[in-house]
């Protein structure tokens, strides 16, 4: 099965979501599949529903969906994290991704996506000493050629 990102990509991307979540109780994911039916935001929900995301203790997962063949990608963000940040943070990233993914700069825009994320994370919901974490912090893949 080809991945989107090459072995390198991968490391870096579980590399920052691990950094960004050394600094808070919340919790990042990234889920990658080739195509999209209907809208991106959409799936990112069914998504975050079917990774446990909004089964966290405070509410602040943030989940990164990309489908590279249909070209769409959505952030969401659990009640907790959104309450606090509000849609203007969520736009403002996903303009960041969008910049970078049209110059090809996947890895990149997804990283500094997940560093921004893990701010504001870090922000309203700090580490604290009795934090686990709660979801895996490796990439998760859907569809057939993923």
């Amino acid at each position: 099965m080809a991945k989107f990102f090459t072995e390198e990509e991968q490391t870096k991307i579980v590399n920052a979501i691990k950094n960004a979540e050394q600094q808070t109780s919340g919790e990042i994911r990234l889920h990658v599949e080739p195509t999209c039916n209907g809208k991106a935001f959409d799936r990112a929900k069914q998504v975050f529903e079917s990774l446990g995301m909004h089964a966290t203790e405070l509410k602040n997962g943030v989940l990164f969906y990309v489908a590279y063949k249909d070209k769409k990608f959505a952030i969401i963000g659990d009640k907790g994290i959104h309450e606090l940040v509000g849609q203007h943070f969520w736009d403002e990233t996903k303009e960041i991704l969008s910049s970078h993914f049209h110059e090809k700069k996947y890895c990149e825009g997804i990283c500094i996506g997940i560093e921004k994320a893990g701010e504001k994370l870090k922000t309203h919901f700090p580490y604290q000493q009795n934090d686990t974490n709660e979801l895996s912090n490796d990439i998760s893949y859907g569809g057939e050629d993923a």
